[in-house]
């Protein structure tokens, strides 16, 4: 009998929690589980654990731990980040780019209502952003750029290190939402030369639910909202702990992993290409494979419909876009300005931590048996 256990091919959408994390979780909500903001001997020995947990975290990004603020997840830090740095300029210009994450296009929404001025980076064909582009768009008071470093639904890597150059030429602010590229790839806040960096919890094998944001010293941030005085003032509430030490322990296993992960899930997506591309000559291919996330996949079987592929496939988890998009459609495709045949034949396959050989083979066989 056929085994009809799904594949799992969405981990851009998230990922299960790792044993060891869920570990740290349950240890830290249960065992260790006082306010750190409490000034008795279990609160105090909690306070030390938080810092050593944001040391992991930070330690992750080549960052200092005091650049690290805990946020809810991916959203919050992009609003953050954006609202964050506007509410301290009070006017002026932003960019940002045409296919970013909609936790970064809807707070850019917001500004546009609070009087700022707004204008959309283009991207090339093959989905990047462009540094000419950003340059030539620059006026004389942008104070903030933002753009993506891997986008969610095709995983093309842009090419933020020459971006963040110009900005700081510039003395510019650079954002950069890489929720889709911490722990995926290596990412180090230095190298790169952003101000801000958002990354968020649930897409690095850690709980939905807790995520964090770069701030680089010397870097102003109004909080949005206000209270007990946590994060510096700039997130207040009662931190997470228990969540942080998964964050943390998430962080810890992928700085040491993720070279081997990326070319091991390199390898399985260049396999599982080439049997599609077999089974389906008639595929177009989002993005240059070098400059792609290692685990993303996103492809078009042309004249076919994405969405009813799935639907006949129901042993194939993968996706037609972001999970975290309306069905109305992908802003990805409309600013790459596809052809709708190949826009409508779009899948995004996302491999992880526990996608095997053996998964892949089993998904061309699937796909072999529905194109015969």
């Amino acid at each position: 009998m056929q085994d009809l256990k799904p594949i799992y091919l969405d981990y851009n959408a998230t990922t299960p929690v790792l044993p060891e994390v869920l570990e740290a979780f349950n240890r830290y909500s249960s065992e260790e589980f006082a306010n750190p903001s409490s000034g008795h001997a279990l609160g105090k020995r909690v306070k030390q654990s938080l810092e050593k947990f944001r040391e992991e975290v930070a330690s992750l990004l080549n960052a200092f731990s005091e650049e690290i603020i805990f946020t809810s997840g991916g959203t919050e830090s992009n609003h953050l980040s954006l609202l964050g740095i506007a509410l301290t300029q009070g006017k002026g210009h932003v960019l940002v780019s045409a296919f970013e994450h909609p936790s970064v296009l809807n707070p850019v929404v917001k500004l546009l209502e609070m009087g700022f001025e707004v204008d959309f980076i283009p991207v090339n064909p093959q989905g990047y952003v462009e540094p000419d582009e950003v340059l030539k768009r620059i006026k004389r008071h942008t104070f903030l750029v933002s753009v993506m470093l891997a986008n969610n639904e095709i995983g093309t890597i842009q090419p933020v290190e020459e971006i963040a150059k110009i900005c700081r030429e510039r003395e510019i602010l650079f954002h950069t939402d890489a929720c889709q590229a911490v722990g995926k790839i290596s990412v180090d806040v230095k190298k790169i030369g952003c101000h801000l960096l958002s990354f968020a919890g649930h897409k690095m094998y850690a709980p939905k639910g807790i995520g964090g944001l770069f701030v680089e010293k010397g870097v102003s941030l109004s909080p949005l909202f206000w209270g007990g005085g946590q994060e510096r003032g700039i997130r207040p509430g009662t931190e997470p702990v228990g969540l942080i030490a998964a964050l943390a322990k998430a962080a810890e296993i992928a700085k040491k992993d993720v070279n081997f992960e990326a070319e091991r899930l390199n390898f399985l997506k260049e396999t599982l290409y080439q049997g599609l591309k077999e089974v389906y000559p008639n595929l177009y291919r989002y993005g240059l494979p070098e400059k792609t996330l290692p685990n993303t996949l996103t492809i078009s079987f042309v004249g076919k419909d994405g969405r009813k592929i799935l639907e006949d496939l129901p042993e194939i988890c993968a996706s037609t876009g972001s999970a975290c998009h309306d069905r109305k459609g992908s802003n990805t495709l409309i600013a790459l300005k596809v052809n709708e045949k190949i826009a409508q034949g779009t899948i995004r396959f996302s491999l992880g931590r526990y996608t095997t050989l053996e998964d892949i083979e089993r998904t061309i066989k699937f796909f072999q048996d529905y194109f015969v």
